[in-house]
């Protein structure tokens, strides 16, 4: 699993590998160049959300499909249960048997994986542009009949369990900060369960709860299918309604009430690691709601604090003050600011010195936040800031065969039933006054709307205690 920002879930690296790169800058585009994405976008009978968008750089195409259930609504009592599920739809449908869809996909020429995430679970394929058939034919077969049979059921509940156990309760810093701050910031229990799931939860699943799962939300109308890159557009229609139109849409439940009360006052977590080298301080605060004038400020503030080494809290922690090395967090742990649709949080995490006190760290974080919500940014660290955004925008939507975009359209489709949005972007960003950005990051980053874990380390005896600080050095 490689080392990122947001996202430490090993659970899809290929995938979130491109989804992440929101946060790295890159060489900004002119700010003279129009930014347009071709987009056409239109919907089954059977409900199925379709989004093409040709682009014939390269004789590849990347083909997403996401369907409307994340863990933040999976069933109470089977916490873990949706990223099982993302498992489960690899060991075989209709005409694919087990492991097969990947070895067509492999054998074609292309790559492929899988994630879970909040709001969806999603599943892509990068192929050969002649081979974007065989990618529609695979999808369609799979989401029409899977192989749902207790072999396979107990089989992924071994995978899963063994990933949890070696991902989390047998790793320093398991979960943190990407399972416990949202546990500890939100109340809902929607947004606030072990979404990577409890053991007990895993190992209690039954084949019929599994069964309806399948029935119930991987249905044509509760997905998005994403096609971006080298592909006629009446020719890809032909084949989406070919292998997709004849599903049956499902009996979709409506989604649950995700909202979360305005948090009055700051939450403080104590955490212990016995295999954490070092102490770590992470923070995390509720956002605005998507798509409001706040929400796109919050953006910006996030590349103002934490992305680059020009950042906020880099300069303050690490070039002023030598409290660590590194800076890590953004909107959205298990992706970027764009692919979720409930409550979420801006977090940021740092792995400190253990000569440090946590409250010194939280001290100098502070220090770094606070001149936010005094005053005007000026203008220089506005612009600087919408630069960066752009040109890691730019750059996340064009690696990785088209990824990048494809995710966002799908994301836009089934969330807002509107990929165009991905157009006005720019310009939303653009929007953004130094008014506004003190206005949000006074009601946003105020420390009664702040939830803050300290993990320690718990060295079991001091050996253990002096080869602990060694490492640390």
């Amino acid at each position: 699993m490689p080392s990122m920002k947001r996202m430490r879930a090993p659970w899809a690296a290929v995938a979130l590998l491109v989804a992440l790169a929101w946060g790295r800058p890159m060489h900004a585009a002119p700010a003279a160049t129009a930014f347009h994405v071709p987009v056409e976008y239109y919907k089954l009978p059977n409900g199925l959300r379709v989004v093409l968008s040709p682009d014939h750089t390269a004789p590849t195409v990347c083909v997403g499909v996401y369907y409307r259930i994340g863990f933040r609504i999976e069933p109470r009592d089977r916490t873990g249960f949706a990223h099982l599920f993302e498992h489960m739809m690899f060991q075989g449908s209709a005409n694919l048997g087990k492991m097969e869809f990947i070895k067509l996909v492999q054998s074609n020429g292309g790559i492929l994986n899988g994630s879970t995430r909040f709001d969806f679970t999603n599943y892509f394929e990068v192929l050969p542009s002649n081979k974007l058939e065989t990618a529609l034919w695979a999808e369609a077969d799979r989401m029409n009949g899977l192989a749902v049979t207790d072999e396979n059921l107990k089989n992924q509940q071994g995978v899963v369990g063994n990933e949890v156990k070696v991902a989390v309760l047998n790793a320093p810093y398991g979960g943190f900060p990407w399972i416990d701050l949202p546990m500890a910031a939100n109340s809902n229990w929607f947004n606030a369960h072990n979404f990577y799931g409890d053991l007990s939860d895993i190992e209690a699943a039954k084949l019929d709860e599994v069964k309806k799962f399948f029935t119930t939300y991987y249905a044509p109308n509760n997905a998005a299918l994403a096609i971006v890159g080298d592909i006629d557009t009446a020719e890809a229609k032909k084949f989406v309604e070919k292998y997709f139109g004849p599903i049956k849409p499902a009996d979709v439940p409506p989604q649950p009430d995700l909202t979360e009360p305005r948090q009055e006052t700051e939450k403080r977590i104590t955490k212990t690691d016995p295999l954490a080298p070092r102490p770590a301080l992470a923070i995390g605060y509720h956002m605005p709601d998507r798509n409001t004038p706040e929400y796109y400020a919050m953006g910006l503030i996030e590349q103002m604090l934490i992305e680059g080494d020009d950042s906020l809290l880099y300069k303050e922690l690490v070039q002023k003050r030598g409290l660590t090395d590194s800076i890590e967090g953004g909107i959205n742990m298990l992706g970027n600011m764009f692919d979720y649709n409930g409550p979420m949080l801006l977090a940021a995490d740092v792995r400190y010195d253990p000569s440090s006190k946590p409250d010194d760290v939280l001290k100098a974080i502070d220090a770094a936040i606070d001149p936010l919500c005094e005053k005007p940014v000026d203008a220089q660290l506005l612009e600087r800031s919408k630069v960066k955004l752009r040109s890691s925008m730019y750059g996340a939507m064009g690696q990785f065969g088209g990824f990048g975009l494809m995710d966002m359209l799908a994301s836009f489709a089934l969330f807002d039933d509107d990929p165009a949005r991905v157009n006005t972007l720019d310009e939303k960003f653009e929007q953004v006054t130094p008014e506004l950005i003190l206005k949000t990051a006074k009601e946003y980053l105020r420390p009664g709307n702040r939830t803050v874990i300290d993990l320690q380390p718990k060295p079991k005896d001091s050996a253990a205690r002096a080869k602990q600080q060694g490492e640390a050095k």
